[in-house]
């Protein structure tokens, strides 16, 4: 397949950057140049070229989408615009690979496999989970289902990295429980899914590694950054949040199992390895 039979829709989101430099000839927009919520707009575009969509197109204000207009946004964009892009790849035989996330869990089961049945705590979760069901429709998918993605952009190891630079030494929450999954880790894996014609369906990907508290993982950016005069306060997600309105419920869990990739002779990179490398780059 051709770089520019493949079309990346929400180009320059942490992902969608990172997708542009794993397939540099593809055809890459923006919501500005394609806005997907338009369905009059996706139904006109010139679909011809195409033989994979990559949705990397995502309301993602995880607080926001909790008030009223915030809903409906993350639904427009999360779930309704899901809808019709489906209907787009059944119209003209194309692949879609949808990006969700372990926010459509609730966070109680340790590991998240693919059969997991959706538990979304939030509305932005709910609105995920809507775009997982929405993709399923397509003959032709990967939903790849991800979590705590850093790339280029605002993201937990820069806002880490802005306060070490400050003196500022945190208090992060130490109950959600994960692995980091850098933006090129999870463009390499949708390479990696197309590239050898892995079955369709449902796939976990994140980086590989230890599970880790965000207050782990403060520590290990200071560490690997030589900020050893900083420290990192533990504390939970309920007194981060307190007293704080329109806060959604987090998923406390977030260990997503990785064996069904794996499975495609897959080989997921360490995330402590390639946060070293991504703070060297920094």
């Amino acid at each position: 397949m051709k770089d520019s039979e493949i079309f990346i829709i929400g180009a320059n989101g942490q992902l969608g950057l990172a997708l542009q430099k794993q397939y540099p000839g593809s055809v890459a927009l923006d919501h500005q140049q394609l806005d997907i919520t338009d369905q009059k707009a996706v139904n006109d575009f010139d679909w011809s070229h195409t033989k994979v969509i990559i949705n990397a197109a995502a309301f993602t204000n995880v607080d926001g989408a909790e008030s009223a207009d915030g809903r409906k946004a993350a639904w427009r964009v999360n779930a309704t615009a899901v809808g019709q892009l489906a209907k787009i790849c059944i119209k003209h035989d194309i692949a879609l690979v949808y990006i969700s996330t372990d926010y459509i869990f609730d966070g109680q089961t340790a590991p998240h496999t693919e059969d997991e049945p959706l538990s979304p705590l939030s509305a932005y979760g709910a609105s995920k989970a809507a775009g997982d069901i929405a993709a399923c429709i397509v003959p032709k998918h990967y939903i790849i289902r991800t979590s705590w993605v850093v790339g280029e952009g605002k993201n937990f190891v820069r806002t880490m990295l802005n306060l070490a630079e400050r003196g500022i030494s945190p208090t992060v929450v130490a109950d959600q429980v994960g692995r980091l999954t850098f933006a090129n880790e999870l463009a390499r894996a949708i390479d990696y899914l197309l590239s050898q014609q892995a079955d369709y369906g449902i796939y976990n990907v994140t980086n590989n590694g230890p599970l880790a508290s965000w207050a782990d993982i403060a520590r290990k950016i200071f560490e690997f950054a030589d900020y050893t005069n900083l420290t990192v306060t533990d504390t939970t997600t309920a007194e981060y949040f307190a007293g704080k309105d329109g806060i959604a419920p987090r998923p406390l869990n977030s260990d997503m199992s990785l064996d069904k990739l794996h499975s495609t002779g897959f080989s997921s990179r360490d995330w402590l390895d390639e946060l070293k490398e991504y703070i060297i780059e920094e």
